[in-house]
Formats: structure tokens, C-alpha cells, sequence
């Protein structure tokens, strides 16, 4: 793999803007398309794209495939926990009218922390099916390409 240099340098000017974009899909989804299910896919498509080029090594050394077991479950956490906490509160599950005084603003908050909490639990699914997947796969020697 030493010798496409070109592949690695330009992953490395495409990841952060990948990751960027990831960011804006996830919190512009309330007012366009997009929200938590479509920036989990786009965020972990950043990480599989720098696994491509430099190993599923290097990438459980960036992020432990236990790391993303925990992440998963808080991702799920954080979408039932605003539904049980708007409960506590008086209103019906994830009825975010509880969430401020505002109901406009409520309704925000609600949506971007439910939009976060999928984000977060499609993003870690993602990286684990392809870590799972990617390392029980044969290894190709550079003659086989």
C-alpha cells in the first residue's frame, strides 16, 4: 500500500471536509433534508474511506470497536431518555413541549437532541458492521490487484 501516495494525501484533504459536511447535515436537518440517520452515514463513510487507504488496524486504533458498542447504546439512550424525560415532565412521550417555555423552542431542542442521539447510534453501527465485516475478510497481496 506505500505506493499510492496520491490516494492517501487526497484522503487527507477530503476527510475534514467529509466530517464538516457530516456536522451540517446533522444539525441542518430540522430545516432542510437531512438529520441524524443521513449524517451517521456520511460521518462513518469518513472514517471507511480512511480504513480503505490505511488498514482496519489503523482505523480500530483511532476508534476501538468497544468505543463504538458504547456509543451505539448511548446514541439509543439519548433518543429514549428525551422521550422518558419529556414523560417526567408531564407531557406525552417526546412531546418536547416540555423541553423549554417556548413551544417553537422546545420543538427545536427536542428534534436535535432525538436527531443527535440517531445520529450518534447510526454513525457507531456503521463503523461496526464495516470493522466486523472488513476483518474477516482475506487480505490481498498487491499482485492479486
Amino acid at each position: 500500500m506505500e505506493h499510492h501516495s496520491i490516494l492517501r494525501v487526497v484522503s487527507k484533504l477530503l476527510i475534514p471536509p467529509i466530517l464538516v459536511y457530516a456536522l451540517y447535515v446533522q444539525f441542518h436537518g430540522d430545516y432542510s433534508p437531512g438529520g441524524g440517520f443521513q449524517a451517521g452515514v456520511v460521518f462513518s463513510s469518513a472514517f471507511i474511506l480512511y480504513s480503505l487507504l490505511h488498514g482496519i488496524d489503523a482505523l480500530t486504533k483511532i476508534v476501538p470497536p468497544r468505543l463504538l458498542h458504547v456509543c451505539a447504546a448511548l446514541g439509543v439512550l439519548i433518543y429514549a431518555g428525551t422521550g422518558f424525560a419529556t414523560m417526567l415532565l408531564g407531557e406525552p412521550f417526546l412531546s418536547y413541549y416540555a423541553l423549554a417555555e417556548h413551544p417553537q423552542h422546545a420543538q427545536e431542542w427536542g428534534i436535535l437532541i432525538v436527531e443527535f442521539g440517531v445520529g450518534v447510534t447510526v454513525a457507531s453501527v456503521m463503523l461496526s458492521l464495516f470493522i466486523a465485516f472488513a476483518s474477516h475478510t482475506p487480505k490481498l497481496d498487491d499482485k492479486d490487484w
